[in-house]
């Protein structure tokens, strides 16, 4: 019995100490460049819905430094070129987080960690890869990030509100943004491709908490708050390695849900997760021999009808660490 109680109690340790590192880079995982999709939108039809796509996604999109719990994305350079290549990749929804600094200026976090870029940048980088690549539209979450907890950062004090400051960022960038995306009174119907195609849509933006600011964004959207909602799978506590399970079967619900659900409706699905226990890159590509959601999605997708009814429409996939073969995948759904 002892030695019976010694084995469980070694295993549960296992399952909550600080992970090992995560797999090694795979067609899944950490190889974003080797997806090169710059232009993939251009020849799906005019008419068809947002709604409808297959869109690749990135969760805290130019999450780049701050050491193993705090990075969730590969670097690709600072000042958002990790955002360029993304977008290159094929990655069409982008999760920006932005804390209020003085000048009445946006600069990207995660929590405390600066992430040595602007929201300038990040929109010079947009407008950029819309100017050479007018087929397509990039999809944007705006987050103001900052709480003024513990591990959360604070805003500058005297400045304008959120808000006010979003609002003189798209003045300074006319036909950057889709007009009625940033319009703060009315959410917007969701457009199709044709509506949008060299523009970026503003999908919501979150409050500190995450909830709705204003109404900005597209209105089916409206109940969009911190973790999951209507049209939103984002459970993204994994509490330890062995919880990696659980999320992989979120993601795989909610996916099923996509293709089953409402057509007119963009379904958000966040396969990202962490926790104290779980780093962003161990529940992306798995850790001390569980399967992680990334490599677990991409054998999801490409099995046939015999092992389980095929994936028409997968929404929108926000990933940690996407690898090329994952980003290809979701593409081909379209």
């Amino acid at each position: 019995m002892k030695r019976a109680a010694a084995v469980i109690l070694a295993l549960v340790l296992t399952l909550t100490a600080t992970p090992s590192a995560a797999y090694a880079a795979d067609a899944s995982y950490r190889s974003l460049p080797s997806a090169v999709h710059p232009d993939w939108m251009a020849g799906i039809p005019d008419a068809t819905s947002l709604a409808a796509l297959s869109i690749p996604g990135t969760h805290e999109t130019l999450a780049i430094r701050g050491g193993a719990w705090t990075q969730a994305q590969e670097n690709h350079g600072e000042s958002a070129a990790t955002l360029t290549a993304q977008l290159t990749a094929g990655i069409r929804m982008i999760d920006v987080r932005a804390r209020v600094n003085t000048g009445n200026s946006f600069t990207i976090h995660h929590g405390a960690t600066y992430q040595n870029a602007n929201f300038t940048d990040v929109l010079d980088r947009l407008g950029g890869f819309l100017t050479g690549h007018p087929g397509e539209t990039v999809l944007l979450r705006l987050k103001q990030e900052c709480t003024g907890q513990t591990g959360s950062c604070t805003d500058a004090s005297g400045q304008a509100a959120f808000a006010d400051i979003l609002d003189a960022y798209v003045a300074q960038r006319p036909g950057l943004f889709w007009s009625p995306s940033v319009n703060r009174a009315t959410g917007a119907a969701m457009p199709s491709l044709g509506e949008v195609r060299g523009r970026v849509v503003l999908v919501v933006a979150n409050g500190p908490y995450g909830g709705r600011l204003h109404q900005y964004g597209l209105a089916q959207f409206a109940d969009w708050k911190d973790g999951s909602s209507t049209y939103v799978q984002d459970e993204y506590t994994v509490a330890n390695i062995g919880a990696i399970a659980t999320k992989r079967d979120r993601v795989r619900r909610f996916l099923d849900a996509t293709t089953a659900g409402d057509p007119s409706k963009m379904y958000v699905n966040f396969a990202s997760g962490a926790s104290v226990f779980a780093t962003p890159e161990a529940v992306a590509g798995g850790a001390l021999g569980v399967q992680g959601v990334n490599p677990f999605l991409l054998t999801y997708l490409t099995e046939g009808p015999e092992v389980h009814a095929p994936v028409t429409r997968t929404g929108v996939l926000m990933l940690d660490f996407p690898g090329g073969g994952l980003i290809s995948e979701i593409i081909a759904v379209n």
